[in-house]
């Protein structure tokens, strides 16, 4: 097996691999995208110093050392400057609009009929389901979608500046 993988081009050893090496750098770093870079990092030193490395009995496993080598050291560069959140929160660019348009909302919603502003409420405001609201009204479910519907309708329309409905 030695003389066929010092006598295979980096491409011929790598190509067939890749999906393979793709799943173990995923194993290792936990992430795609870590992963990609640790694959990409281990294969472009592997073909640099190929002559080395392809001729080694054990290619795959040394490759494989490399990958995890990479990973460890983009931790190392990079691991102590990031800091992992639970969530996300994109914040709007613009704070005054944000606050425009939830005004718009409210005054839109303070024109609704009674029963489709408090539905509207009791789903968006305060999370609570279609057989809940139907209680705290007093009516049937699909009452409360019905009422849920027409307001959202109305809503859509005079946000946009609709005139025709």
């Amino acid at each position: 097996m030695d003389v066929e993988v010092t006598e295979q081009s980096f491409e011929q050893w790598a190509v067939p691999r890749l999906a393979a090496l793709l799943r173990f750098a995923w194993l290792v770093t936990g992430s795609q995208h870590d992963a990609e870079d640790a694959l990409q990092t281990a294969l472009a030193k592997a073909q640099a110093d190929w002559e080395r490395v392809g001729s080694r009995a054990e290619v795959e496993p040394y490759v494989r050392r490399m990958i995890a080598n990479a990973h460890v050291s983009a931790w190392r560069r990079f691991g102590r400057r990031q800091s992992p959140v639970a969530e996300v929160r994109l914040e709007p660019a613009d704070p005054v609009a944000a606050v425009a348009e939830k005004d718009a909302v409210w005054r839109v919603c303070q024109g609704l009929p009674r029963q489709q502003r408090a539905a509207v409420v009791l789903r968006y405001y305060e999370d609570l389901d279609h057989p809940e609201i139907a209680e705290i009204l007093g009516c049937s479910e699909v009452t409360v979608r019905s009422h849920l519907h027409r307001a959202l309708a109305r809503l859509r329309r005079e946000l946009r500046g609709d005139d025709d409905g």
